[in-house]
């Protein structure tokens, strides 16, 4: 018994033994691995893509008309939707104030012109008698002359007066600055308009049969985009529709707020079909940028603080800043501190941390 004993025993002890020495022999565990990145490397190229953007469709050209004097309304001949032309009289204003004051200015011309005319007569005269030596002093002769240009000069300005009393009455009949239509109205017959109150026009002209098309473009794509690029649209009211035009006006001003550059696209309205108002979708292709830098979209970190890319350089990690351009669902342009052929990693993350080698 005692001899199964001290076997089993020695059993155990070789085992053990062996599995001390087998431990001994296994390669240790490298515990500060460096972890294994998928790279690839920056392009210089940039990034071709189509670009949605909201935008409206505006008036080419729309006024608001308010009275340039006060006055009653004594008849309004057109309505909302009212087509108008150039020139065309839109209303009728009376002021009884107006037409006493040019009566009086007429009048006081009329007596200006006419002292005016007797001192010419009476200097002329004088003048042709004064021939005769001593038949007229030279103090009357130019105390008359005196009198001529001062009755010469209040006639001038009387004239004035009563040509601007003049003006102040063809205010009182409303035109049409331009061809367009008439989409508000706001004052009926007898209603008293005020030259001080600007509150509320009377009419509002809008040319429709040429409209502006507005798109407010992010500066990254808008520097890419030049005058006669062409644009296409889509609108609201016209599912499925596409509609064309060229790039008309380009503001050259960033807006600060939003980052972006208001363009315009002329737009033939002829048959009236669309509106101001009217929104629309515009679908630009963007050519890209030719000095932009490309990398894949994964490779880009957004954080709340910065936006950058991972570059590994001889074995060392280290974020470069960059801002984005144009981007598709798999490139995106980015511009910074980076250079074609610099390698960055792929799936970046912001939990990766910068190294030092």
């Amino acid at each position: 018994m005692k001899y199964y004993i001290i076997l089993i025993f020695s059993t155990f002890a070789f085992a053990s033994c062996s599995e001390n020495k087998a431990a001994d022999n296994k390669p240790a565990e490298n515990k500060t691995s460096i972890p294994q990145y998928q790279l690839t490397v920056v392009k210089k190229a940039g990034v071709a893509t189509i670009i949605k953007l909201p935008a409206q469709l505006v008036a080419y050209e729309e006024v608001s008309i308010f009275p340039k004097v006060n006055g009653y309304v004594k008849t309004v001949l057109v309505d909302i939707g009212s087509k108008v032309s150039k020139g065309q009289l839109l209303m009728l204003l009376e002021a009884p104030e107006l037409e006493q004051a040019s009566l009086e200015a007429k009048e006081k011309y009329e007596k200006a012109k006419a002292d005016y005319s007797i001192d010419q007569e009476h200097y002329n005269r004088l003048l042709e008698a004064s021939k005769t030596p001593g038949a007229i002093s030279p103090l009357d002769l130019s105390t008359i002359k005196a009198k001529m240009e001062a009755d010469n000069a209040l006639c001038n300005a009387e004239k004035d007066d009563w040509q601007m009393q003049q003006t102040m009455m063809g205010y009182l009949q409303v035109t049409a600055p331009f061809t367009g239509v008439i989409t508000e109205r706001n004052v009926h017959p007898g209603a008293l308009v005020s030259a001080e109150e600007k509150n509320i026009p009377m009419l509002e002209l809008k040319q429709v049969d040429h409209l502006r098309l507005q798109v407010d473009i992010p500066e990254g794509v808008a520097g890419t985009l030049k005058d006669k690029d062409s644009v296409s649209f889509y609108t609201s009211a016209f599912p499925g529709k596409k509609m064309s035009g060229i790039i008309s006006r380009k503001s050259d001003n960033i807006n600060e707020q939003y980052r972006s550059e208001r363009i315009e696209i002329d737009v033939p309205n002829k048959d009236g079909s669309l509106a101001p108002g009217m929104y629309a979708d515009v679908v630009l292709q963007s050519k890209g940028n030719d000095n932009a830098l490309s990398v894949p979209k994964s490779a880009v970190v957004t954080s709340t603080e910065r936006k950058y890319v991972l570059v590994m350089h001889n074995g060392a990690i280290t974020k470069a800043d960059v801002s984005t351009g144009n981007e598709t669902v798999d490139n995106i342009e980015v511009y910074g501190s980076l250079q074609s052929g610099d390698s960055v990693i792929i799936n970046a993350n912001d939990e990766i941390e910068e190294t030092a080698k």
